[in-house]
Order: structure tokens, then C-alpha cells, then sequence
């Protein structure tokens, strides 16, 4: 398939293995990914701290059937709640986000390949300072969408509009050459089916720039108990229509390792780095098939 935009050749499946191998990094990602080779990556998509300022915590449950339970649930049925394990970490910079976040932003360039994509995953705190850091490091043309994902789930503010998106920039390494493939994405429901024909709301429409989608359901069989574990569903997206079967990909605020999932069912490969001992344990968990790398920092791969 020829991608009508680009003009690149999208279908490389016929010289590239389709079994997927995934690494695991534990350490300071700056150091890690300063090790790697340059233009190693075809898509790096990295969803980082967002600075809010505040401890993030995660508590896994178990919930069971019982007479005696805490709590009652669906047909009158009463439920027993255990807590299992809680997890957190800091998330408050301050003034020196960007600081911190710019050194990686310029590693993310040099690692990608001449046609790769770029995604920052970040919320309203940040992402406007974030962007005009981006514009200086790959050129304001090579800025492609900003994509918003939208949720609909946890409290609402009585002093102000309640914010339930995420925001997704994607810019790409050439602005000229780089994998779209809109035929490889999930189509969505019309929001208006009785105006179009019955083919097209069967097919269902191919989505814009702004993504509805469920957050990770808190008692969903997609859950890890890592906190602000992303759905595999938008990042899925991401990887089917950004890149390619046997196309390198790097995560390097890994996290719970949706990248890692999302590459390893699509057959992609994936590199996937933390600096928490807690995400390498639910990655290793999720992805038993991944290789945990140990190696010294300024070696090329």
C-alpha cells in the first residue's frame, strides 16, 4: 500500500520478520537512550510525568463474592474488598519540567529515523511550553496534529470547567515522508447514522484528531495497578497507523509498558526504558517474553 500523502511504501511486511521482540531498560533514561544509535527508532511515543504537582498513587483490589461483604453491587449481590498492593511516585517539578523534559525531547530527534514520528503524551499543564520546545528542536513544520483524547470518568469541579483530555503532539522527523496508514485504523460509529447510508454506518467513519476512549476501567482485565496506566486501545491506534509490522519503537517513560503491549500484538519492536523498579515488574508481568537489558551507558545499539 502506497501512502497517497507521502508517497512512501507502507507495506513492508514481505521483508520483515513479524514476530515481535521487546527490551526492557531499567535505569535513568537519559543515560539509556543516549546509548542508542541514531536513527534507530521509526515511531517513539513517550507519556511522561505531567507535573501535577502531586503524589500518584495506584491501589490494586481484589473483589470477591461474600455474604458478608463491605459492599453491595449489581442485582443486590454483596462483595468482599481487599487491598493488594499500592503503588506512587512524586510527580511535582515545578519550574524545571522543561528543563528536565528538553534534554530528552532533543534525544528523541536524533534517535528517530529519517521518516519517523514523534508522539508527547502530556494534559494542559504543560503541553504549550512543551510544544514551543518542540517547534525549536524539529522545526514548527515539522509539527503535524495535536490530538486530543477525551474521557469521561472521575470527579467533577464545581469552580471551573472539568478537564477530561489528554493532549497528544505528533510531529514528524521529515514533514514530507512519513507512515500514515488511516486504512489501518479502528473506525468509529457515526454520530448521526440516520443521515448517511446503511454501508457507511456499517463501515463506521475513520477518526479525527479528537479521540474518545475510556480510560483503563479500574476493575478491567487491562489493568496493572500502575498508576496513569494508559489505554491499550488509543495507543494502538498510534502504532497501527504510525508505523509498520517489523518497525523499531521506543518508549522511554515506559511506565506499564501499553507501548511494549500495543507493539508486541501488532508485530512491531519495541524498546522500553524506566527508571522504577515497580513498572519493570508489571512490564515483565505483561510482556513475559521481553529480555530485561543491563549494559553500561555510552554503548551503541
Amino acid at each position: 500500500m502506497t501512502d497517497s500523502k507521502t508517497g512512501r511504501n507502507t507495506d513492508r511486511t514481505t521483508s520483515r520478520t513479524t514476530r515481535s521482540s521487546i527490551e526492557i531498560h531499567l535505569g535513568d533514561n537519559l543515560e539509556v537512550i543516549r546509548g542508542f544509535a541514531d536513527g534507530r527508532f521509526d515511531l517513539i511515543y513517550i507519556d511522561p510525568p505531567f507535573n501535577t504537582g502531586r503524589r500518584q498513587r495506584r491501589t490494586q483490589l481484589r473483589t470477591e463474592l461474600a455474604d458478608d461483604g463491605d459492599r453491595v453491587g449489581w442485582s443486590e449481590k454483596r462483595y468482599r474488598t481487599t487491598r493488594l498492593a499500592s503503588r506512587w511516585f512524586a510527580d511535582a517539578f515545578g519550574d524545571d519540567y522543561i528543563a528536565f523534559l528538553e534534554p530528552r525531547l532533543e534525544e528523541a530527534h536524533r534517535l528517530l529515523a529519517p521518516d519517523g514520528s514523534f508522539f508527547l503524551h502530556l494534559d494542559y499543564r504543560e503541553v504549550h511550553y512543551a510544544k514551543v520546545v518542540l517547534d525549536g528542536i524539529f522545526g514548527r513544520a515539522s509539527f503535524m496534529n495535536e490530538i486530543i483524547w477525551a474521557y469521561d470518568y472521575g470527579a467533577r469541579s464545581r469552580t471551573r470547567w472539568s478537564p477530561k483530555h489528554d493532549n497528544i503532539l505528533w510531529y514528524a522527523k521529515d514533514p514530507a515522508h512519513y507512515t500514515f496508514n488511516l486504512d489501518a485504523a479502528d473506525r468509529i460509529p457515526y454520530m448521526a447514522p440516520r443521515l448517511v447510508g446503511a454501508e457507511k454506518v456499517a463501515r463506521g467513519k475513520t477518526p479525527t484528531d479528537t479521540w474518545w476512549h475510556t480510560i483503563v476501567s479500574p476493575n478491567g482485565k487491562e489493568k496493572t495497578g500502575y498508576p496513569t496506566q494508559k489505554p491499550l486501545g488509543v495507543i494502538e491506534r498510534l502504532v497501527a497507523v504510525h508505523s509498520n509490522a517489523g518497525d523499531q519503537l521506543l518508549d522511554f517513560f515506559a511506565g506499564s509498558g501499553t507501548l511494549g503491549a500495543a507493539a508486541a500484538k501488532l508485530g512491531r519492536n519495541a524498546v522500553l526504558v524506566d527508571d522504577s523498579g515497580d513498572a519493570v515488574d508489571v512490564m515483565r508481568k505483561r510482556l513475559p517474553h521481553a529480555t530485561l537489558t543491563s549494559r553500561s551507558a555510552g554503548d551503541k545499539q
